[in-house]
């Protein structure tokens, strides 16, 4: 398995480790069958993308082996925002090759340099990254992963903005809903809820996210002023918190 070096990754606050610790032993909780957890956002620009890479770094961390994967084919700035490259200086593959059938699976799971994280990129910009996404190959893909690894981050594009969260949840176990504070109106979140509820798979919960400290003094006078880019807070699991 060839490695990828990711660089410019930032080390995590007390207040931010704290809220990934929060988020990853609430999913834990959850059980041990909810292993491959989809995350994804109403809008574009929620820090999702973020939330879940620190969150699969949290999961490493406490010795766990997490796979990452991004299924963000259109848009995705994972290899660029931490300068990604391969040991070997080759081309990172990634899961559009696959899915094309470009490449095996064994050439786009990646190890990193960070102890017990691989990663599978996003890979090239494809015109028709829904349709790929219901290939069979994707599934094998699923399967493999839950039976290699002890978590499956799925990090997926909008499900305001694309159906490729429709697509992919009913693959999952779980699914989480980033949220950034005073950013989508109730209604965005709510049909946005209702479409993920409408694959079958259950809403874990919700990260509140790009939370101001200032304004919730409550939480400020303990946390400092700014939670930054990342959480706010994790919001339940199981139906009675959806």
């Amino acid at each position: 398995m060839e490695q990828v070096i990711l660089n410019d990754v930032r080390d995590q606050s007390y207040t931010m480790r704290e809220s990934l610790r929060a988020l990853r032993v609430n999913i834990e909780f959850c059980g041990d069958d909810k292993k491959v957890i989809m995350f994804t956002s109403t809008a574009p620009d929620e820090g999702k993308s973020t939330v879940t890479f620190e969150l699969a770094r949290s999961i490493a961390a406490a010795g766990k082996t997490v796979l990452y994967i991004d299924t963000d084919m259109r848009k995705s700035a994972m290899i660029g925002r931490h300068r990604a490259k391969t040991v070997s200086g080759k081309e990172i593959l990634g899961l559009s090759h696959f899915l094309s059938g470009w490449k095996k699976v064994e050439n786009v799971i990646y190890s990193t340099n960070i102890d017990n994280l691989f990663m599978v990129f996003a890979g090239r910009e494809v015109p028709n990254p829904t349709e790929i996404l219901e290939r069979q190959n994707f599934q094998d893909l699923m399967e493999a992963s839950r039976k290699n690894f002890d978590y499956v981050i799925v990090d997926c594009a909008p499900i305001g903005a694309a159906i490729d969260a429709a697509v992919i949840a009913p693959k999952c176990d779980g699914i989480v809903l980033v949220v950034a504070q005073d950013q989508v109106g109730s209604r965005s979140i709510l049909a946005a809820k209702q479409q993920l509820e409408a694959s079958g798979t259950p809403i874990l919960g919700c990260v509140l996210n790009k939370v101001r400290m200032e304004k919730n003094k409550y939480y400020g006078k303990y946390y400092g002023n700014y939670y930054g880019n990342y959480y706010g807070g994790y919001y339940g699991h199981g139906d009675e918190q959806k």
